[in-house]
């Protein structure tokens, strides 16, 4: 694949809004004696200068003191936040550094290594394939990988026999029994996938391999029984090549990538433009060992397959047309992608009834769809949001939601990969308390 770089440009044109207004009525009346009383003047409306798409002007201004005191707190170098709300841009702007030992100031087109964000594009592209009826949600996944066909469920009196195959709604909504290795309860799972290479952490593995590899490996649960974070949707972009014909690379660019304009976002940076991946703090605790895994200098086609859960690199304005996509219920700049009831249906809570929860990234309150968390009520989270609201963040401290409701994105881009959680909801109360109609 050849990386694919361009100027920054304009994600959706920023609309100044001109109007303004004020109301004014002199009252006045006559009374006994020929007195008059003083003329009253009305207070006047709020004007439309002083909010943009509902949002209080004075209220978004406070994003940036914020930011800049996270930064002088050590929480990450530099950051880059847009809010966009009705298709227009209410807040983009950068803060801090795009480098550890913060000279340089951050720009508006930063590249950020999107870990997990990576997960809700390759999603897409897969019910883009289901719409185009390549592949059914309960189809199982062995019908183009089998090399996981014998796979066991480890189970407290032994490896155990799958109750049901692992269907492909599985490996996008986390219930196909896979694990992460740094958060399974599984001291012999963990062991197994570090030994195996599963997550490519340390050196490179092909597409093929880690299928066999991953072949051997004992499931931690029954297959749509408990939602787990997970390999599962790299498993879905090893299945996508399978079911195309080609790399994951050229899926996302034929399917996505292209079509939506999204210039910057790529697998991986060349030489001359690795200046531009904004950093992680020395200082922080993470930094070091998460670098290992990631293939990010050079080309991985043919080497180490490519990451379907959180290999991508790209820009806040990149992010902001495939967010701006679905909040617009799968179309963008006159180009459908989705059909709407695609969309709604991604978006709905496909975890009735399991175990697990997705309160380590989200918070509680939210369940999970296809490739996004979904918020189940105005209440019980951390932060105000609206029911149906969606979600999902990278581990390196990027973060993004759309909610349809409100026809709202929010998008922080950051790499505090050891504050991340206390980011994405700092941000988010910043957002909604800019909300004022």
């Amino acid at each position: 694949m050849t990386s694919r770089f361009s100027s920054y440009y304009t994600v959706v044109p920023f609309k100044r809004l001109l109007l303004a207004f004020s109301a004014f009525a002199l009252v006045g009346s006559t009374v006994a004696h020929a007195q008059t009383t003083p003329p009253v003047q009305a207070k006047p409306a709020a004007s439309s200068t002083e909010r943009l798409q509902g949002f209080s002007k004075a209220r978004l201004a406070n994003i940036a003191g914020v930011m800049n005191e996270q930064v002088k707190s050590g929480m990450f170098a530099g950051a880059v936040t847009v809010i966009a709300r009705n298709g227009q841009i209410v807040y983009f702007e950068p803060h801090g550094f795009l480098d550890a030992a913060k000279t340089k100031p951050m720009p508006k087109d930063a590249l950020f290594r999107l870990a997990s964000m990576t997960k809700p594009i390759v999603t897409t592209a897969a019910m883009m394939m289901v719409e185009q009826g390549k592949l059914n949600l309960n189809d199982p996944i062995t019908k183009w990988l089998p090399e996981l066909k014998d796979l066991k469920v480890e189970t407290k009196d032994g490896d155990v026999p799958l109750n049901r195959p692992i269907w492909v709604q599985d490996v996008m909504r986390h219930t196909s029994g896979f694990v992460y290795a740094g958060s399974t309860k599984s001291p012999r799972i963990k062991q197994m996938y570090d030994e195996l290479n599963i997550e490519a952490r340390l050196e490179d593995i092909t597409a093929s391999q880690v299928l066999t590899n991953l072949g051997k490996i004992p499931l931690a649960n029954q297959p749509g029984t408990f939602w787990e974070y997970s390999i599962s949707v790299d498993v879905l972009g090893l299945l996508l090549e399978r079911v195309a014909n080609k790399p994951l690379d050229a899926i996302l660019n034929e399917l996505l990538l292209g079509p939506l304009g999204m210039k910057d976002t790529t697998w991986w940076v060349p030489p001359a433009q690795a200046g531009r991946i904004a950093e992680t703090l020395d200082s922080d605790p993470l930094k070091v060992e998460m670098l290992k895994s990631y293939r990010q200098t050079y080309n991985p086609l043919n080497k180490s397959y490519f990451k379907g859960g959180a290999g991508l690199l790209g820009t806040a304005a990149d992010y902001l047309r495939f967010a701006q996509m679905m909040v617009n219920g799968g179309e963008l700049d006159g180009k459908r992608y989705l059909s709407p009831k695609t969309v709604e249906f991604m978006l709905s809570q496909h975890t009735v009834g399991m175990g697990g929860s997705t309160i380590a990234s989200t918070g509680p309150g939210y369940g999970f769809g296809l490739g996004f968390a979904v918020r189940q009520d105005e209440g019980m989270a951390w932060v105000p949001g609206s029911k149906g609201d969606a979600m999902w963040a990278g581990a390196w401290g990027t973060s993004f939601w759309i909610d349809p409701k409100e026809k709202l994105v929010g998008i922080i881009m950051a790499q505090g990969p050891s504050n991340r959680t206390h980011t994405r909801m700092l941000y988010k109360n910043l957002v909604y308390g800019s909300l004022v109609k």
